[in-house]
Protein backbone atom coordinates (compact mmCIF):
# COMPACT_ATOMS: atom_id res chain seq x y z
CA UNK A 1 0.00 0.00 0.00
CA UNK A 2 1.64 3.52 -0.97
CA UNK A 3 0.28 6.45 0.96
CA UNK A 4 -0.56 9.27 -0.90
CA UNK A 5 0.89 13.00 -0.19
CA UNK A 6 -2.76 14.53 0.32
CA UNK A 7 -3.36 16.32 3.37
CA UNK A 8 -6.46 15.84 4.70
CA UNK A 9 -8.43 14.37 8.53
CA UNK A 10 -8.64 11.08 7.56
CA UNK A 11 -5.67 8.47 6.66
CA UNK A 12 -5.55 8.39 2.84
CA UNK A 13 -3.88 5.59 0.72
CA UNK A 14 -3.63 4.10 -2.79
CA UNK A 15 -3.34 0.15 -3.15
CA UNK A 16 -3.71 -2.37 -6.61
CA UNK A 17 -6.23 -5.45 -6.04
CA UNK A 18 -5.96 -8.27 -8.79
CA UNK A 19 -8.64 -8.58 -11.18
CA UNK A 20 -9.28 -9.98 -14.06
CA UNK A 21 -6.34 -9.18 -16.69
CA UNK A 22 -4.26 -7.38 -13.98
CA UNK A 23 -4.59 -5.02 -10.80
CA UNK A 24 -7.11 -2.12 -10.37
CA UNK A 25 -6.25 0.97 -8.59
CA UNK A 26 -8.08 1.81 -5.51
CA UNK A 27 -8.65 4.92 -3.10
CA UNK A 28 -8.97 4.05 0.50
CA UNK A 29 -10.57 6.95 3.21
CA UNK A 30 -10.86 5.94 7.03
CA UNK A 31 -9.60 3.01 8.86
CA UNK A 32 -12.83 1.55 9.23
CA UNK A 33 -15.73 1.73 12.58
CA UNK A 34 -18.71 0.14 13.56
CA UNK A 35 -20.77 0.57 10.17
CA UNK A 36 -20.25 -1.19 6.89
CA UNK A 37 -17.79 -0.60 4.01
CA UNK A 38 -18.39 2.06 1.59
CA UNK A 39 -17.49 1.69 -1.79
CA UNK A 40 -18.07 4.22 -4.32
CA UNK A 41 -17.80 4.30 -8.17
CA UNK A 42 -17.07 7.34 -10.57
CA UNK A 43 -18.59 8.71 -13.49
CA UNK A 44 -17.49 7.59 -17.29
CA UNK A 45 -14.27 9.80 -17.64
CA UNK A 46 -13.02 10.35 -13.86
CA UNK A 47 -11.48 8.76 -11.49
CA UNK A 48 -11.66 7.17 -7.53
CA UNK A 49 -10.72 11.34 -6.41
CA UNK A 50 -13.92 13.00 -7.50
CA UNK A 51 -14.69 10.93 -4.07
CA UNK A 52 -12.54 12.87 -1.87
CA UNK A 53 -14.59 15.01 -0.07
CA UNK A 54 -16.74 12.62 0.39
CA UNK A 55 -13.91 10.61 1.81
CA UNK A 56 -13.06 13.16 3.94
CA UNK A 57 -16.12 13.42 5.41
CA UNK A 58 -17.14 9.61 5.97
CA UNK A 59 -13.61 8.17 6.57
CA UNK A 60 -13.67 9.59 10.43
CA UNK A 61 -15.60 6.84 11.05
CA UNK A 62 -15.57 4.31 8.20
CA UNK A 63 -13.78 2.88 5.21
CA UNK A 64 -14.66 4.83 2.32
CA UNK A 65 -13.31 2.78 -0.83
CA UNK A 66 -13.37 4.31 -4.51
CA UNK A 67 -11.91 2.35 -7.08
CA UNK A 68 -10.24 3.61 -10.48
CA UNK A 69 -12.92 1.68 -13.09
CA UNK A 70 -11.06 0.04 -15.92
CA UNK A 71 -9.43 1.90 -18.34
CA UNK A 72 -9.47 4.95 -16.01
CA UNK A 73 -6.81 7.00 -13.82
CA UNK A 74 -4.41 3.95 -12.10
CA UNK A 75 -6.64 1.46 -13.72
CA UNK A 76 -6.06 2.44 -17.46
CA UNK A 77 -3.95 -0.54 -18.63
CA UNK A 78 -6.05 -2.89 -17.89
CA UNK A 79 -7.52 -4.49 -20.81
CA UNK A 80 -11.30 -4.44 -22.04
CA UNK A 81 -13.71 -5.49 -22.20
CA UNK A 82 -15.74 -2.61 -20.91
CA UNK A 83 -19.13 -2.43 -19.87
CA UNK A 84 -21.43 -2.49 -16.71
CA UNK A 85 -20.89 -6.12 -16.27
CA UNK A 86 -17.31 -6.06 -16.38
CA UNK A 87 -17.08 -2.97 -14.35
CA UNK A 88 -19.40 -5.00 -11.50
CA UNK A 89 -16.94 -8.17 -11.74
CA UNK A 90 -14.14 -5.93 -10.83
CA UNK A 91 -16.30 -4.79 -7.91
CA UNK A 92 -17.12 -8.37 -6.54
CA UNK A 93 -13.32 -9.08 -6.74
CA UNK A 94 -12.81 -5.80 -4.52
CA UNK A 95 -15.33 -6.45 -2.50
CA UNK A 96 -13.38 -9.97 -1.81
CA UNK A 97 -10.30 -8.78 -0.89
CA UNK A 98 -11.84 -6.14 2.02
CA UNK A 99 -13.40 -9.21 3.26
CA UNK A 100 -16.88 -9.10 1.39
CA UNK A 101 -19.96 -7.83 1.76
CA UNK A 102 -22.75 -6.40 2.11
CA UNK A 103 -21.38 -2.96 1.38
CA UNK A 104 -23.01 -0.06 1.01
CA UNK A 105 -22.44 1.10 -2.95
CA UNK A 106 -21.80 4.83 -3.96
CA UNK A 107 -22.29 5.60 -7.61
CA UNK A 108 -21.89 9.18 -9.34
CA UNK A 109 -23.11 9.83 -12.75
CA UNK A 110 -21.81 6.02 -14.85
CA UNK A 111 -20.69 5.08 -11.48
CA UNK A 112 -24.71 4.64 -10.33
CA UNK A 113 -25.04 2.27 -13.50
CA UNK A 114 -21.91 0.26 -12.04
CA UNK A 115 -23.63 0.12 -8.80
CA UNK A 116 -27.37 -1.01 -9.93
CA UNK A 117 -25.52 -4.03 -12.08
CA UNK A 118 -23.89 -5.06 -9.56
CA UNK A 119 -27.39 -5.11 -7.13
CA UNK A 120 -28.96 -6.35 -9.64
CA UNK A 121 -26.41 -9.70 -10.20
CA UNK A 122 -24.91 -9.88 -6.58
CA UNK A 123 -27.85 -8.52 -4.22
CA UNK A 124 -26.42 -10.32 -1.59
CA UNK A 125 -22.93 -8.16 -1.49
CA UNK A 126 -25.29 -4.98 -1.61
CA UNK A 127 -26.56 -3.87 1.79
CA UNK A 128 -28.16 -0.36 0.14
CA UNK A 129 -27.29 1.96 -2.89
CA UNK A 130 -26.47 5.10 -2.52
CA UNK A 131 -27.02 6.78 -6.47
CA UNK A 132 -25.72 10.36 -7.18
CA UNK A 133 -26.91 11.86 -10.42
CA UNK A 134 -26.29 8.64 -12.09
CA UNK A 135 -28.11 5.31 -12.83
CA UNK A 136 -31.44 5.65 -13.58
CA UNK A 137 -31.35 5.26 -18.13
CA UNK A 138 -31.25 8.30 -20.09
CA UNK A 139 -33.53 8.89 -22.81
CA UNK A 140 -32.51 7.62 -25.91
CA UNK A 141 -32.69 9.72 -29.30
CA UNK A 142 -35.21 8.30 -32.00
CA UNK A 143 -33.98 5.77 -33.40
CA UNK A 144 -30.81 4.53 -31.21
CA UNK A 145 -30.31 1.15 -30.64
CA UNK A 146 -27.83 -0.84 -28.51
CA UNK A 147 -25.69 -1.63 -32.08
CA UNK A 148 -24.85 2.50 -32.90
CA UNK A 149 -21.81 3.09 -34.35
CA UNK A 150 -19.23 4.35 -32.22
CA UNK A 151 -19.10 7.58 -34.25
CA UNK A 152 -23.12 7.66 -33.45
CA UNK A 153 -22.14 6.96 -29.21
CA UNK A 154 -19.36 9.25 -29.34
CA UNK A 155 -21.80 12.20 -30.36
CA UNK A 156 -24.14 11.56 -27.96
CA UNK A 157 -21.43 11.83 -25.02
CA UNK A 158 -20.29 14.76 -26.51
CA UNK A 159 -23.61 16.58 -26.42
CA UNK A 160 -24.41 15.23 -22.75
CA UNK A 161 -20.58 15.53 -21.30
CA UNK A 162 -19.48 18.13 -23.32
CA UNK A 163 -15.44 19.32 -21.97
CA UNK A 164 -15.11 16.10 -19.76
CA UNK A 165 -15.22 14.11 -22.91
CA UNK A 166 -14.21 16.18 -25.50
CA UNK A 167 -10.29 16.52 -23.56
CA UNK A 168 -10.23 12.94 -24.34
CA UNK A 169 -9.23 13.32 -27.71
CA UNK A 170 -6.22 16.11 -26.62
CA UNK A 171 -2.96 16.28 -25.33
CA UNK A 172 -1.42 19.50 -23.39
CA UNK A 173 2.10 20.96 -22.85
CA UNK A 174 2.29 20.96 -19.30
CA UNK A 175 -0.25 20.58 -16.37
CA UNK A 176 -1.30 24.30 -15.71
CA UNK A 177 -2.58 24.09 -19.45
CA UNK A 178 -4.76 21.19 -18.50
CA UNK A 179 -5.92 23.05 -15.02
CA UNK A 180 -6.88 25.73 -17.12
CA UNK A 181 -9.07 24.04 -19.48
CA UNK A 182 -10.57 22.91 -16.40
CA UNK A 183 -10.53 26.04 -14.61
CA UNK A 184 -12.72 27.39 -17.89
CA UNK A 185 -15.70 24.45 -17.49
CA UNK A 186 -18.99 26.08 -16.22
CA UNK A 187 -19.53 23.66 -13.32
CA UNK A 188 -15.70 23.90 -11.56
CA UNK A 189 -16.48 27.78 -11.06
CA UNK A 190 -15.66 27.39 -7.32
CA UNK A 191 -12.15 26.25 -7.56
CA UNK A 192 -11.05 24.16 -4.24
CA UNK A 193 -7.62 21.78 -3.32
CA UNK A 194 -9.93 18.54 -4.11
CA UNK A 195 -10.96 20.01 -7.17
CA UNK A 196 -7.72 20.42 -8.09
CA UNK A 197 -5.91 17.25 -6.86
CA UNK A 198 -8.36 15.58 -8.68
CA UNK A 199 -7.50 16.80 -12.23
CA UNK A 200 -3.83 16.56 -11.57
CA UNK A 201 -4.50 13.08 -10.88
CA UNK A 202 -6.27 12.82 -14.34
CA UNK A 203 -3.04 13.76 -16.40
CA UNK A 204 -0.55 11.11 -17.55
CA UNK A 205 2.08 10.70 -20.43
CA UNK A 206 5.37 13.04 -21.02
CA UNK A 207 5.32 16.40 -21.52
CA UNK A 208 5.03 18.40 -24.16
CA UNK A 209 2.11 15.33 -24.46
CA UNK A 210 0.35 15.17 -21.39
CA UNK A 211 -2.66 13.49 -21.93
CA UNK A 212 -6.26 12.31 -19.93
CA UNK A 213 -5.99 8.88 -18.16
CA UNK A 214 -9.15 7.47 -19.69
CA UNK A 215 -9.08 5.79 -22.63
CA UNK A 216 -11.83 6.97 -25.32
CA UNK A 217 -12.66 3.39 -26.26
CA UNK A 218 -13.80 2.77 -22.46
CA UNK A 219 -15.81 5.78 -22.41
CA UNK A 220 -17.67 5.28 -25.98
CA UNK A 221 -18.43 1.46 -25.19
CA UNK A 222 -19.47 2.00 -21.70
CA UNK A 223 -21.71 4.43 -22.55
CA UNK A 224 -24.05 2.03 -24.39
CA UNK A 225 -24.98 0.60 -21.35
CA UNK A 226 -26.87 4.10 -20.10
CA UNK A 227 -29.58 4.26 -22.52
CA UNK A 228 -32.79 3.68 -22.65
CA UNK A 229 -33.19 1.53 -25.76
CA UNK A 230 -36.84 0.98 -27.22
CA UNK A 231 -38.46 -1.88 -25.36
CA UNK A 232 -36.48 -1.10 -22.18
CA UNK A 233 -39.16 -1.50 -19.07
CA UNK A 234 -38.50 0.05 -15.73
CA UNK A 235 -37.17 -2.42 -13.40
CA UNK A 236 -37.12 -2.37 -9.29
CA UNK A 237 -34.09 -2.96 -7.07
CA UNK A 238 -33.39 -5.55 -5.19
CA UNK A 239 -32.21 -3.98 -2.61
CA UNK A 240 -33.13 -0.01 -0.85
CA UNK A 241 -31.59 2.85 -3.13
CA UNK A 242 -31.92 6.72 -2.63
CA UNK A 243 -31.07 8.67 -5.39
CA UNK A 244 -29.66 12.12 -4.42
CA UNK A 245 -30.68 14.51 -8.20
CA UNK A 246 -28.38 17.56 -8.98
CA UNK A 247 -30.86 20.41 -10.52
CA UNK A 248 -28.25 21.81 -11.91
CA UNK A 249 -26.68 20.71 -15.19
CA UNK A 250 -23.36 19.73 -16.74
CA UNK A 251 -22.79 22.56 -17.24
CA UNK A 252 -24.08 24.29 -14.74
CA UNK A 253 -27.23 24.97 -16.72
CA UNK A 254 -30.09 26.16 -13.96
CA UNK A 255 -32.54 24.85 -15.85
CA UNK A 256 -31.42 21.98 -18.15
CA UNK A 257 -30.55 18.75 -14.92
CA UNK A 258 -29.41 15.19 -16.09
CA UNK A 259 -32.41 14.24 -14.69
CA UNK A 260 -35.59 15.87 -14.15
CA UNK A 261 -37.73 15.71 -11.10
CA UNK A 262 -39.35 12.89 -10.75
CA UNK A 263 -37.26 10.67 -13.71
CA UNK A 264 -35.12 8.29 -11.82
CA UNK A 265 -37.97 7.22 -9.61
CA UNK A 266 -39.75 6.00 -12.91
CA UNK A 267 -37.10 4.49 -13.35
CA UNK A 268 -35.90 2.60 -10.70
CA UNK A 269 -39.57 1.87 -8.82
CA UNK A 270 -39.41 2.69 -5.42
CA UNK A 271 -36.54 4.32 -5.36
CA UNK A 272 -35.95 7.24 -2.83
CA UNK A 273 -35.54 10.75 -5.02
CA UNK A 274 -34.18 13.71 -3.09
CA UNK A 275 -32.90 16.79 -4.62
CA UNK A 276 -29.65 18.61 -2.99
CA UNK A 277 -30.20 22.32 -3.62
CA UNK A 278 -27.78 24.30 -5.65
CA UNK A 279 -25.74 21.98 -6.85
CA UNK A 280 -24.54 20.57 -10.57
CA UNK A 281 -23.81 17.57 -11.94
CA UNK A 282 -20.47 17.52 -10.31
CA UNK A 283 -20.24 19.48 -7.50
CA UNK A 284 -23.21 17.40 -6.01
CA UNK A 285 -19.73 15.16 -5.09
CA UNK A 286 -16.75 17.05 -5.46
CA UNK A 287 -18.53 20.34 -3.49
CA UNK A 288 -19.14 20.41 0.38
CA UNK A 289 -22.75 20.87 0.18
CA UNK A 290 -23.10 17.98 -2.19
CA UNK A 291 -20.93 15.71 0.10
CA UNK A 292 -22.86 16.48 2.90
CA UNK A 293 -25.72 15.35 1.50
CA UNK A 294 -24.23 12.19 0.36
CA UNK A 295 -22.51 11.68 3.75
CA UNK A 296 -26.09 12.43 5.44
CA UNK A 297 -27.46 9.38 2.67
CA UNK A 298 -25.29 7.39 4.14
CA UNK A 299 -25.26 7.67 8.33
CA UNK A 300 -29.16 8.01 7.76
CA UNK A 301 -29.67 4.61 5.93
CA UNK A 302 -28.22 2.92 8.87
Amino acid sequence: MSVADEPGRVPYARRSLPVDGGELTVGEWGTGGDGPLLLAVHGITSSHLAWAVVGERLGVDHRLVAVDLRGRGGSRDLPGPYGMTRHAADLVRVIEAYGGGPVVLLGHSMGGFVAVELARTHPELVRRLVLVDGGALLPAPPGLDAGADEQTISALISATVGPAFDRLTKTFPDRESYRAMWRQHPSFADWTPAVERYVDYDLVGTAPRLHPACRLEAAVRDARDQFAYPGVAPEPLPVPAVFLRAPRGMLDEPDKPLYPAGYAAHWLPAVVEETVPGVNHYTIALGDSGAAAIEAAVRTGG
